[in-house]
């Protein structure tokens, strides 16, 4: 690990499997698909050991269900709020089950996708909050863009030929939630949707279910699986990205300068890692990443040695003032050189890293017992490449 260069991202494989068996097990026990979501996790390197545990991937577009295509194996699965008619006939070809957003995109490309083999089903909306505070993340929000609502369905499709077409209804409504949510949610569908679940053979639970952290209700997951595969005879389908590789990551970097403290009782410390470039889930979301580790020991978090507690601004070294990763307290000086390491990357941070500023991009690696395997090193050519 000492020949990897700052910044890096560091894949823990054994983690990773740790989070499959867990999932496999709520299969195994309920007969319900786990598909993973590659919007927040599509390290391809891997998939072959994602394949032996789940039953597919979904996608959100055509490059998604590409790289499942390409890379995995079993099922395919693709949803879009709107599709383009020049990606059509190479989803048609690669997929098995596509999911529209809305009684038109299923008029447009329903019949289509029927004749070409695939599943169909519609996203959606049982219109039933059960998120705090982030807005952004909820599809049940005033205003929703996604899914279709129980007023739309019932007037645009059911009683049509549009109803036909379906084969399943799938719904996404969950943000790292535990399964008392989606126990609220489902008794949202069967209240809006329940006249129409028997025609169906498959639901889709969408993503959002934390089933891998720690304290997360199993046991509830699956009476809600049961519910419905016993009420209404559907196939179940769950479509975690989080669950799959929470806490299988790291994001390692290295102290530029610390800066003197400059009144408020913070001294800034410049990292050649950013927020805004490689973890942007930081400023998007907000949210503050766990710090795991500080010059290879893990953080201290008590008073040091002296008695003294030391308050750090970690920041990146881009030229955007909120390119901040968080401010933590630990037990121990900051000297430039010395590594920082971020826990809980393998999530969402390397689907949605950029080259804001010209940042270069970190390299990843994959981390199986103690060996370190180098999987991609980006360079200036990948900055260029991308305008």
């Amino acid at each position: 690990m000492n020949n990897a260069r700052t910044p890096y991202f560091c894949i823990d494989a054994d983690r990773l499997e740790s989070n499959l068996r867990i999932l496999r097990g709520v299969m195994d026990r309920t007969g319900c698909k786990i598909l993973l979501a590659q919007k927040c996790f599509s390290c391809y390197g891997l998939y072959p050991l994602v394949a032996e545990y789940l039953a597919g991937a979904t996608a959100s577009g055509i490059f998604e269900a590409r790289l499942w295509h390409e890379e995995g194996r079993g099922e395919n699965h693709v949803f879009s709020p709107a599709f383009k008619e020049e990606d059509m006939d190479g989803i048609f070809a690669m997929c098995d089950h596509i999911d529209f957003n809305s009684p038109r995109q299923l008029a447009l490309y329903g019949k289509r996708a029927k004749d070409a083999g695939l599943q169909v089903g519609l996203r959606i909306n049982p219109e039933c909050s059960t998120q705090e505070g982030h807005a952004i993340y909820d599809p049940c929000a005033p205003g929703s863009r996604l899914g279709t609502t129980a007023g739309e369905f019932f007037r645009a499709v059911a009683g049509t030929p549009l109803m036909e077409l379906l084969d399943g209804i799938h719904f996404h409504t969950l943000c790292e939630q535990d399964s008392d949510d989606l126990e609220k949610t489902l008794d949202a569908v069967e209240e809006r949707f329940g006249d129409i679940l028997h025609r169906m053979q498959w639901i889709n639970f969408g993503g959002g279910h934390h089933i891998t952290r720690m304290g997360y209700d199993i046991p509830r997951l699956e009476r809600c699986i049961r519910r419905m595969q016993e009420k209404y005879g559907l196939e179940v389908y769950l479509e975690p990205g989080e669950a799959v590789a929470l806490n299988a990551g790291t994001l390692h970097s290295s102290v530029l300068e610390v800066q003197p403290e400059g009144g408020d009782g913070v001294q800034n410390v410049i990292l050649d890692t950013s927020a805004a470039c490689h973890m942007p889930d930081v400023i998007e979301m907000p949210y503050t990443p766990p710090l795991e580790r500080v010059k290879g020991e893990s953080v201290p978090l008590a008073d040091g040695e002296d008695g003294k507690q030391y308050k750090y601004r970690f920041g990146g070294p881009t030229c955007l003032s909120g390119d901040v990763i968080g401010v933590y307290d630990m037990a121990c000086t900051l000297t430039e050189g010395d590594e920082v390491v971020f826990g809980d990357m393998a999530i969402y941070s390397m689907v949605k890293t950029n080259t804001f500023n010209g940042m270069p991009l970190p390299d990843i690696y994959i981390k199986k017992g103690e060996t370190l395997r180098f999987w991609k090193h980006f360079s200036y050519d990948d900055f260029k490449s991308r305008v």
